[in-house]
């Protein structure tokens, strides 16, 4: 066996061989290829069901062209959901890039407030609180920060995409292709960015209002963003610069519980948990004010008429504030009462990340293609300055915590080849590659003297770790006959965790190297029955490995405590699906059965600290047997009844159900309760509606609603009083937003997010109602 300490480095050599290879192989046919002058165009090489709420136009086979993906994802990912930018500008109160995927069926956007940095992503089959089930990349490079699964460092890092560099996004549900980890379990999601054939520019001013009443906070939070944009193409040398800054603040992201009022105090609320245990409220806390800055640029090269280089360089600073407000008073004053609650809701955050990414792809229009990405996305500097107590006025003491996560980042690298001879009547286009990732966490939390400076005496927590995981994988879409086509293929992986590394004040435990193999079969078969009809069966094994965070993070957010799990077995998930799709003129029926059934599910759970605590803690298990099965039914219509009024809709269905568990999983339930039980963060229902109202170019007004049913957080389904702080009520909520283009430069926009007030939560207190206003001018 390799030395684990040793064993990183030589799989990272291992893979750069690989790739070299690789590249010299698909590079043999692709050199006796180029020529001076582009070839002549020629159809897509594969077909995908025409995408819900996209309109499907001729091909332009210039670089420009966002029409349809770039060519290895349209030969890789068999996507069933799109959205373009155009579409996404007509609906959706646009602040943040990740604002576009609002409206994906069977898509939730855990977003908590303009400039919310961790913004995770609900797919049908899995919850929120599943961050590494999801993969969201862009130009094929991953935002997905599979450090964690989780709702904090989790999250998709959306900063490195400007909303104005958006062209076109495509989704994937399920783990259906060969070229995609075991993550894809819950969904892939490709961004597709653009890149401009002429001098272009522009600038947008955007604020934004929430109007928020609960419990003892009734006040307005705004948010101001200014975003620029400037590229051209220069020849062979296309260049984009984006940048925005914004200001924001939050309504309260949580509350300070208690199982009693303070002695001596007045004010309050009474209120119960989730479970129906009593934790009155007696403040807010998470009150965030933030600045916060993204820098994106990119140059793309054209080495030959059907070679690109590109990078790209991302730059994330984010400095924000998180202040407590009691409701508390004492003789008169108000007062935190002593309360750690008003401590656990305060901090200050600084955080400065760097990504950089370099691709080269080619489109020759012929029989071979191939790709290369490699990307790295450090932590230059990350730290969270926290007090340890509040006093009994409405100050902190001085000592607290630092927690650090200065040197976590990864590195990924992917290189993928086709041979797809023949164009759309080719027999066979097969596909393959090799995959690296190389994931580093590095989080200490230090004891300090005085919370708002730098200086550290002790070690409070520690947990570190590492993972890497190095992929090979091929798969070939057969043309049976012209309407029948079968696609098969396989990925095989191996995974490693090593350098474990956890500490809790004196007590200091190296975790053990661990590793698997494994490998995933995929299959797809598209009957295309006559113009207006099309079935789809897909089966896909996937294997999710656990994260970093998972195995060894150990922290405290809020009132909650995380602790490792080091053994973890992955999620081993069999997921199927049948698709029928209908276009008949204006309208477009889609409608899919599905089903996932794993096998040692990674759940987390959270109990009290202590019998009748307010104070969480959170813990990993594999749950030996868990099932989702439902149905999703989606509905587009383009100038039905109404001239330049489109309508797109979708409703989800989900049965998801425990089977069989044991072990650590049922901790706090009676052995065998939580059988039959439904499976957390996962509604029975869910939907959502949007019409586009937009005639001519000049002007558009939207109606959007959507909906989320009942769910449970636990295994036990004890959840009672699931509208409360840290409960997950059902909620329905209307969006509206109307554009004007006037003249050649000018677009103003207004809009209201959450018109009728809904007021909900999802773990977290969500946003009231908010208005949105916008004015871009660009050229």
């Amino acid at each position: 066996m390799q030395h684990p300490e040793a064993s990183p480095w030589v799989g990272l050599r291992r893979s750069a061989v690989t790739a070299a290879v690789c590249c010299a192989v698909f590079a043999m046919p692709l050199a006796a290829q180029v020529t001076t002058t582009p070839p002549p165009p020629r159809p897509d090489t594969v077909q995908l069901l025409t995408p819900i709420g996209v309109t499907v136009r001729h091909r332009d086979t210039t670089r420009t062209d966002t029409t349809h993906p770039p060519l290895m994802q349209r030969l890789t990912l068999p996507a069933i959901a799109s959205v373009t930018a155009a579409q996404a500008a007509r609906t959706v109160n646009a602040v943040d890039a990740e604002d576009a995927v609002k409206y994906l069926p069977s898509t939730f956007l855990r977003k908590r407030n303009f400039g919310d940095n961790q913004a995770t992503i609900e797919s049908r089959v899995w919850g929120v609180g599943s961050s590494a089930r999801t993969l969201v990349f862009a130009d094929g490079v991953p935002l997905t920060a599979l450090i964690a699964n989780n709702n904090t460092i989790g999250a998709p890092r959306w900063g490195l995409v400007s909303p104005n560099e958006i062209a076109r996004i495509d989704v994937m549900y399920g783990p259906f292709s060969a070229a995609y980890a075991g993550n894809s379990m819950g969904e892939v999601m490709e961004i597709t960015t653009r890149f401009p054939t002429r001098l272009e520019g522009g600038i947008e001013q955007t604020a934004a209002a929430q109007t928020f009443s609960l419990y003892g906070t009734d006040q307005t939070f705004g948010t101001s963003q200014t975003a620029g944009y400037l590229g051209d193409r220069l020849g062979r040398l296309s260049f984009w610069l984006s940048g925005n800054y914004q200001n924001s603040q939050s309504q309260p992201l949580s509350y300070v519980t208690s199982t009693s009022f303070p002695s001596g105090t007045a004010g309050g609320f009474a209120a119960q948990n989730k479970l129906g245990a009593t934790a009155n409220i007696l403040g807010a806390g998470g009150l965030l004010h933030t600045g916060m800055t993204n820098l994106t640029g990119k140059v793309a090269y054209d080495l030959t008429p059907s070679l690109r280089a590109t990078y790209t360089a991302g730059y994330w600073d984010n400095s924000s504030t998180s202040d407590a407000a009691t409701y508390l008073t004492g003789a008169g004053a108000p007062t935190f009462a002593s309360q750690s609650g008003f401590a656990s809701g305060t901090n200050v955050l600084s955080e400065q990340h760097l990504a950089q990414s370099l691709s080269l792809r080619t489109d020759t229009h012929r029989d071979w293609d191939v790709e290369v990405v490699g990307s790295i996305y450090n932590f230059e500097h990350d730290r969270q300055n926290s007090p340890s107590a509040a006093t009994a006025d409405t100050t902190f003491n001085a000592a607290g915590k630092i927690a650090v996560l200065d040197g976590t980042g990864w590195r990924t690298l992917d290189v993928k080849g086709s041979w797809h001879a023949g164009g759309d009547s080719a027999i066979h286009t097969v596909s393959a590659g090799v995959h690296s990732d190389y994931y580093d966490l590095y989080n200490p939390t230090y004891n300090t003297l005085d919370w708002h400076g730098d200086a550290t005496t002790t070690v409070a927590t520690e947990g570190d770790g590492k993972t890497q995981t190095l992929a090979a994988w091929i798969q070939d879409r057969w043309r049976i006959r012209p309407d029948l086509a079968l696609t098969v293929g396989g990925r095989l992986e191996n995974w490693r965790a090593f350098d474990g590394l956890n500490v809790n004040g004196s007590t200091r435990v190296v975790q053990p190297f661990v590793s698997d193999n494994r490998f995933s079969p995929k299959g797809i078969l598209a009957w295309t029955a006559s113009p207006q009809w099309s079935f789809t069966g897909s089966v896909g094994k996937a294997y999710r490995f656990a994260t970093a965070s998972e195995l060894y993070q150990l922290v405290s957010t809020g009132t909650t405590f995380t602790s490792p799990a080091p053994n973890l077995k992955p999620d081993d998930d069999l997921s199927t699906e049948l698709r029928a799709a209908r276009t008949t003129g204006r309208v477009r029926t889609q409608l899919s059965l599905f089903q996932d059934d794993v096998h040692d599910a990674i759940i987390s759970q959270f109990l009290p600290l202590v019998p009748g605590s307010s104070t969480l803690y959170s813990y990993l298990s594999n749950v030996d047997h868990v099932r989702a099965r439902g149905a999703e039914l989606v509905l587009g219509t383009t100038d039905l009844g109404v001239p330049d009024l489109d309508i797109n809709a979708s409703a989800t269905w989900v049965d998801a159900r425990v089977l069989a568990i044991s072990g650590q999983a049922s901790a706090g339930a009676t052995p065998g309760s939580d059988v039959g039980k439904r499976l957390p963060q996962i509604p029975e229902w869910r939907g959502d509606i949007n019409a586009i109202y937009h005639p001519g170019n000049r002007w558009s007004l939207s109606l959007a609603g959507r909906y989320s049913g009942p769910l449970y957080t636990t295994l036990d389904n004890s959840d009672v009083n699931p509208n409360t702080y840290q409960g997950f009520s059902s909620w329905l909520v209307f969006d509206t937003r109307l554009t004007w283009r006037f003249g050649a430069h000018w677009t103003p926009s207004l809009g209201v997010d959450n018109l009728l007030d809904r007021k909900y939560f999802f773990f977290h207190p969500f946003p009231q109602r908010t208005f949105v206003g916008g004015l871009k001018y660009a050229f």
